[in-house]
């Protein structure tokens, strides 16, 4: 993780670069919605905020193992065990998918509003999808990059499986926007939690293998 940590302090025009992305989406939201006088329906609102954290965390993720360089990888497989390289890009990019979706989100709710009655919800909602997309995107993207055409492996490998992920984050944050309490969205943030000990748990277990290849 300090190794991730530092390349990311050195490389920050690739920070830089995500920041913009949340940003100019927004405003584009904004000039679509806001500016023309339409009040946006916060069904709306909900789906174009967690689109926007999807595309988001597709772009910060899948440079984890794409950027790296075979030989920076050989030199990685004498240093340390396969599951610390995992775990460690796993909760690097769950802290950076963190602090792009609480930046986002705060951004969003300034220029769209912020229609969320349920705060705590909402929140503990965005930590177990940063949490569970970073989990799920580190594994693909540790799968696209032993193939030839990595990004468009990560797309076709990665979209399909955060759909139910995604399905559940939507109901739990129409249930925060809703002000329903926490016992409504129990078994969806049970569920969610599940999701991401096992894709946890699958990492950890079946990198290995991707590794010695």
């Amino acid at each position: 993780m300090q190794k991730d940590f530092r390349l990311e302090w050195r490389q920050r025009a690739a920070l830089s670069g995500m920041l913009l992305y949340v940003g100019s989406t927004v405003f584009v939201c904004y000039l679509s919605f806001a500016l023309r006088g339409g009040e946006l329906p916060v069904p709306a609102w909900n789906a174009l905020f967690w689109i926007i954290l999807l595309f988001t965390a597709v772009n910060a993720v899948a440079k984890g193992f794409l950027q790296e360089s075979r030989g920076r990888l050989l030199y990685y497989y004498t240093l340390v065990q396969p599951q610390a390289v995992i775990m460690a890009k796993i909760l690097y990019n769950a802290l950076l998918l963190l602090g792009l979706a609480l930046a986002g989100f705060g951004l969003y709710a300034v220029v769209l509003g912020n229609p969320v009655q349920n705060m705590p919800l909402f929140l503990a909602n965005v930590v177990l999808g940063a949490m569970g997309f970073a989990s799920t995107l580190t594994l693909v993207s540790g799968i696209a990059a032993k193939a030839t055409n990595s990004s468009t492996l990560m797309a076709v490998l990665g979209f399909p499986l955060m759909v139910p992920m995604l399905l559940l984050l939507i109901k739990v944050s129409k249930n925060a926007l809703d002000g329903l309490e926490f016992d409504a969205s129990r078994s969806s943030l049970l569920t969610l939690v599940a999701l991401n000990l096992i894709v946890g748990a699958v990492s950890y277990l079946l990198f290995p293998f991707l590794w010695r290849s």
